[in-house]
């Protein structure tokens, strides 16, 4: 909670972007916080915050690794759909076997 009279830091957008890719292509919050004086949970925030809502974060892209499943088509559905089917076949099988 924040205390009378605190004062809080503003980063440029430019920053945090380029803050948030390096943390998401696997850099280690702790070497970013060093590097650029930015607390560990505030990196932490803005990943978790980017990953909830990339729209705000210009520049960056999409760079987490599943799809956006609201964009997905009925074939695209009836699809995962087969491959679940197969995939669950395979399991039953593989546990007949034991």
């Amino acid at each position: 909670m924040a205390s009378k009279g605190q004062r809080f830091n503003n980063y440029s957008d430019e920053l945090r972007n380029e803050i948030i890719s390096k943390y998401i292509s696997g850099i280690p919050s702790s070497r970013l916080e060093k590097e650029y004086n930015v607390p560990q949970r505030t990196i932490r925030n803005w990943k978790r915050k980017y990953i909830s809502h990339p729209e705000l974060y210009p520049g960056l892209g999409n760079k987490r690794g599943r799809t956006n499943e609201s964009n997905l088509t009925k074939e695209d559905w009836k699809e995962r759909y087969e491959i679940l089917k197969k995939y669950q076949a395979f399991l039953k099988a593989q546990r007949e076997k034991k």
